[in-house]
């Protein structure tokens, strides 16, 4: 039976708070404003700044809530909310606007909406469960997860809902049980088909988004539409169209995006679509081996748009087991990263044992040139 989850990303919160940066004394830097509320780091990074209430960073009501694939792809959830961000910045830019994690949707209404319609839950967007247990006749799960992001435009010294971006998370491969705890099974979801029922979940979720009082009808609405990357893919998925409604429920034409996700190291018959990035990996790659021979294993994801390389998710396995061992690698891995790796762009490197504890990180924001680490103490 699938069951509906909560997704917690906590390194993602981390790093998001880290790119908005701290408060300063000043209004750009993060001042309070005369309301009761402060906004975070300053816009000239490229980055949003966030919302502080109350001495609090106000987190997503809804944030993480997918539908559960059993052994789900971390890097679904970390790709949909960095890509979603992206995908904002065309529509809001971080000069005008706010950044402010979801607080139209609860928790409890995006867990029914990505739910199968029943009689106990109409307002489901997955089809009804018909019983059957064959991966060609049953009815698959479609929408997998859904994220709100608002946009908040400050006047007079108060903020306001400007504009919301909508991800809306689609299944190619429907994980499912036949029974309890026993073997998991596959339906295929044809690309057509995806395609098709993404576009009337978003109809659906337009309508809902309107009813609400804080939303109106003239608020600017981004949808984008995001494939689910499959269980055992090495990299997150990718978004694969948007659209905007002005207002009511009418959507604009929908238009593709390019946005995708590469496996660094390449094999060879891979195509990426700069063969300079992945010299650049592999550079960095050798470097650390050679010098550190007690590695299991250096990958990264590349996220790309069309054929500009956004940013790199790195990790690298250690077998390291002294502290002292561990710091001088990070220090290692930051000066070969500052030296091997493509300049300007994000990355976050994360160092983990064997065992996949964390046991330290190496990253750096877009724009900047130095790199910023932390080791975790084993007390």
């Amino acid at each position: 039976m699938k069951k509906i989850g909560v997704l917690v990303g906590v390194c993602l919160s981390a790093l998001l708070l880290a790119s908005c940066g701290t408060s300063g004394s000043t209004s750009s830097s993060g001042s309070k404003a005369k309301g009761s509320y402060q906004t975070t780091g300053t816009a000239n990074s490229g980055e949003y700044k966030g919302i502080i209430t109350n001495g609090r960073y106000r987190t997503s009501k809804s944030r993480g809530v997918g539908v559960s694939q059993n052994t789900e792809n971390m890097l679904n959830l970390k790709s949909f909310e960095s890509g979603l961000t992206t995908i904002s910045k065309d529509h809001f830019s971080p000069k005008s606007y706010v950044f402010q994690e979801g607080q139209i949707l609860s928790k409890g209404t995006v867990e029914n909406w990505l739910g199968r319609k029943s009689k106990d839950n109409p307002e489901g967007l997955n089809p009804k469960d018909n019983g059957k247990k064959d991966a060609n006749k049953r009815n698959p799960i479609y929408v997998q997860q859904i994220e709100e992001q608002d946009y908040m435009k400050e006047e007079n010294g108060k903020l306001h809902l400007a504009g919301i971006t909508i991800g809306i998370g689609m299944n190619r491969k429907d994980y499912y049980q036949k029974e309890e705890y026993g073997a998991t099974y596959t339906t295929d979801i044809p690309k057509e088909q995806m395609i098709a029922e993404g576009k009337k979940a978003a109809a659906k979720v337009l309508a809902r988004l309107r009813s609400y009082n804080a939303v109106g009808s003239s608020m600017p609405i981004v949808i984008a539409m995001y494939q689910q990357a499959p269980n055992d893919s090495l990299v997150g998925g990718t978004f694969y169209a948007t659209t905007v409604s002005n207002s009511g429920t009418q959507m604009g034409t929908w238009k593709a995006t390019d946005l995708k996700n590469y496996v660094f190291p390449v094999t060879d018959t891979d195509t990426v679509p700069s063969k300079n990035d992945a010299d650049s990996f592999d550079n960095f790659k050798n470097k650390i081996q050679n010098f550190f021979p007690n590695l299991a294993g250096v990958t990264a994801q590349a996220q790309y748009d069309g054929d500009s390389l956004q940013g790199l998710n790195v990790t690298i396995t250690t077998q390291f087991y002294s502290e002292t061992e561990i710091t001088s690698f990070t220090q290692y891995v930051a000066k070969a990263a500052q030296t091997y790796l493509p300049s300007g762009i994000k990355v976050d490197i994360q160092i983990q044992g064997s065992d996949g504890s964390v046991q330290s990180f190496v990253a750096r924001d877009n724009g900047d040139k130095g790199f910023y680490t932390h080791v975790f103490s084993s007390y």
